[in-house]
């Protein structure tokens, strides 16, 4: 399974033999030159091979150029953070897969009708993981939700997507009676945010590796988003990450800063275990299932996605 490594200090991060190497300095002045970094002891080194996603949350991080290419070789997805610690962008191989440009003309190619009936299926199943979170959390009655997920049309032309956001949200978290779901909004809007932006930076980097265009989406089309695919294949796993957030709410209370504890936590997502085709496999390996599936559909194999299905016992 890929490895999820976050940077949050200082560090010098080199390429030697196929093997990444971190080097932490002793105190910030030693990262104004990559020479003195040079010379510390290596602290660890980690196959390129066994990393997944690179979070760089520090202004002081200093990375080779050999490094990037071999990770981005090795289809990993390297994601940058702000001052706040929020994820800012996303670095992506541009060939991810032999048979690339084959698979964006099928991925160009898929028809109208299809579009629809596959952001049906990902609606259906992100109302059905949406419900069985707040039954299990917070012991609501969702059968307004199961119904209005069976009722979601081709291409969802009724917006039961947002009729069941509006249900599920004021519900989900109820000791912030105002709350709303908002990117700039109040706690625990960050937090979902940083998870949302993890999950994102999966399926970015599933959908290179399958060799699709995560920018041409089934559903979102905005002309400045270079992930439409992205986001619209991880809806159906957004509630796996509401789920993390409940939790550190409840240990947390209003948090709505990103600490090195609430951090640490919200990384260990691509590793959570989801149940997904009848058999539970790690989120990581879920969405390269997800994915998989979508080129299938794309090429007329299949007719439906593979989405996870969320299974939790009452808390």
């Amino acid at each position: 399974m890929k490895r999820t490594l976050c940077f949050s200090n200082p560090a010098y991060l080199s390429l030697s033999n196929g093997q990444m190497v971190v080097r932490l300095p002793e105190n910030e002045a030693q990262n104004q030159l990559p020479e003195h970094l040079r010379s510390l002891p290596i602290k660890a080194t980690i196959p390129v091979e066994d990393v997944g996603v690179v979070v760089l949350d520090h202004k002081q991080i200093t990375i080779t150029h050999a490094l990037m290419g071999a990770l981005l070789q090795n289809n990993s997805a390297l994601v940058h953070c702000n001052a706040q610690h929020m994820p800012l962008g996303l670095f992506l191989p541009l060939e991810g897969n032999t048979l690339q440009s084959e698979r964006f003309r099928q991925q160009i190619d898929a028809s109208l009708p299809l579009k629809k009936q596959l952001w049906q299926q990902t609606v259906q199943q992100k109302i059905r993981n949406q419900a069985t979170l707040l039954s299990h959390a917070r012991k609501e009655e969702v059968g307004c939700m199961m119904a209005w997920a069976a009722q979601v049309r081709s291409g969802d032309a009724d917006n039961l997507e947002g009729r069941a956001a509006a249900y599920y949200w004021p519900r989900l978290f109820v000791q912030e009676p105002t709350f709303v779901r908002d990117r700039e909004g109040a706690a625990p809007n960050a937090l979902l945010n940083y998870g949302y932006a993890i999950v994102r930076s999966i399926v970015a980097q599933a959908l290179v590796a399958t060799g699709l265009l995560p920018t041409l989406g089934i559903h979102h089309h905005n002309r400045y988003n270079a992930y439409c695919l992205a986001d619209d294949i991880m809806e159906p796993y957004r509630p796996y990450v509401d789920h993390m957030v409940v939790q550190l709410n409840k240990r947390f209370p209003s948090c709505n800063e990103i600490t090195k504890e609430v951090k640490m936590e919200l990384l260990s997502i691509p590793t959570i275990d989801v149940c997904i085709g009848s058999r539970t496999s790690p989120l990581c390996s879920a969405v390269s299932q997800t994915v998989a599936s979508l080129y299938r559909c794309y090429t007329g194999e299949q007719r439906r996605i593979l989405y996870p299905e969320m299974q939790l016992s009452h808390e």
